[in-house]
């Protein structure tokens, strides 16, 4: 199969798969199981699809990443896994770099972050042959809390124009409530589309918009350990 897909099955039903070359925002409120979402696509994308993943990670150390995974359970396929850390320098932790992780100073290093990103790039694509990219940054929120939205916006025209060129897929996650419209606005024109989140009555639902014809229904979801299960739809 040429397309990406997400690893929800009621989710890629309905999107009949993700083009390459495609860019997603992933926007939601706080304490809503984004990262557990964006773990489960990584851990899908992987270990069912062979693709490699880069995560840009400015919430939790690369180390920490991968032990939850080893806490779950789950086997990754290290030589699919890149990740840039942006949170082990700035708490003054032991900055070990190896085959997987890359440092980053910190947040505010857009610089640093984007030749990490690079880096790894040239290592799956040129070096090891891999063809299927996906590039995650968790968070946008955090590196927008460091930098202005001029600057955040030119760093990411860069590496979508990436993932379109390469066939890639890249998916870049937002706190919703967090930032005025207007800024939201300007990151939206980078975008293919987006994979919404909101909450209602203590309960979580999911839809993906501007990846198919028609955005998906709301599907009402609910995280189990490393699981995102869907439990209904509106």
């Amino acid at each position: 199969m040429s397309d990406y897909t997400l690893g929800i099955k009621e989710l890629d039903a309905v999107i009949g798969g993700i083009k390459k070359g495609s860019n997603i925002m992933f926007i939601g409120p706080p304490m809503c199981g984004k990262e557990i979402i964006l773990y489960s696509i990584l851990y899908y994308g992987t270990a069912k699809n062979e693709n490699a993943v880069i995560t840009v990670s400015t919430r939790e150390s690369a180390t920490h990443i991968l032990e939850w995974f080893k806490e779950q359970k789950l086997t990754l396929p290290l030589s699919r896994i890149g990740i840039v850390d942006c949170v082990t320098k700035t708490l003054g932790g032991a900055s070990v770099e190896n085959e997987n992780i890359k440092i980053a100073s910190s947040p505010v290093d857009l610089t640093g972050i984007g030749v990490k990103i690079s880096q790894f790039f040239e290592e799956f694509y040129m070096k090891k042959n891999t063809k299927k990219i996906q590039l995650h940054i968790n968070s946008l929120s955090t590196i927008l809390m460091y930098s202005n939205i001029q600057t955040v916006f030119r760093f990411l025209h860069v590496f979508t124009g990436r993932i379109k060129a390469a066939g890639s897929m890249g998916i870049y996650v937002i706190e919703s409530g967090m930032h005025d419209e207007q800024a939201i606005s300007t990151l939206k024109q980078l975008f293919d589309g987006m994979i919404e989140i909101k909450s209602e009555n203590d309960k979580y639902f999911i839809r993906v918009v501007g990846l198919s014809p028609k955005p998906t229904n709301w599907f009402e979801y609910e995280i189990e350990g490393a699981n995102v299960k869907i439990v209904g739809r509106k």
